[in-house]
């Protein structure tokens, strides 16, 4: 028993020393590695609306700048859910220096506090970045159905003089 025990140790300690791989001296070198010489700087990364009314003007641009050397692409723009929807330059390269804008509007038909992100996907130096909304998306106004044109109703129908 003891004989199996030691050949299966001494097999699996081999088998984990025979996957562990030093990392080579040059691995900064390699061009996966190598870091992007694209860079999106933004005004802001978050914006606060304050409160909206309920179906009111939930948009905003985010306006960002290649600050880098190389053009940027952004890759991919998702919402944190489907309240949320982003538009931005998709596969465009943009130059260095140059200014653009990613749009991001939030469905204002929900009542209440909302806070959301937005997740950017680039090649950047940086290749992720999150903008984030907020703000308070106030009650819908609820109209009466039968409007009272500022006379007392109390629903009963007036009785015909003969």
């Amino acid at each position: 028993m003891k004989k199996l025990f030691f050949t299966i140790s001494i097999f699996a300690l081999s088998s984990f020393i025979s996957r562990a791989q030093p990392v080579p001296a040059n691995a900064a070198a390699t061009p996966a590695a190598s870091a992007s010489l694209s860079e999106m700087t933004f005004d802001k990364d978050v914006h606060d609306f304050g409160t909206i009314e309920y179906g009111g003007n939930g948009t905003y641009e985010f306006k960002f700048k290649n600050t880098g050397k190389e053009p940027l692409i952004i890759t991919d723009a998702k919402g944190s859910c489907g309240c949320t929807v982003p538009t931005y330059p998709k596969n465009i390269p943009i130059k260095p220096g140059e200014i653009q804008v990613i749009k991001v509007t939030y469905d204002t038909k929900r009542a209440g506090n909302f806070n959301k992100t937005v997740t950017i996907h680039s090649n950047a130096k940086t290749p992720e970045k999150i903008l984030t909304i907020k703000g308070t998306v106030q009650p819908a106004v609820v109209e009466e159905a039968f409007p009272t044109n500022g006379k007392k109703d109390d629903g009963a129908t007036p009785l015909e003089k003969h």
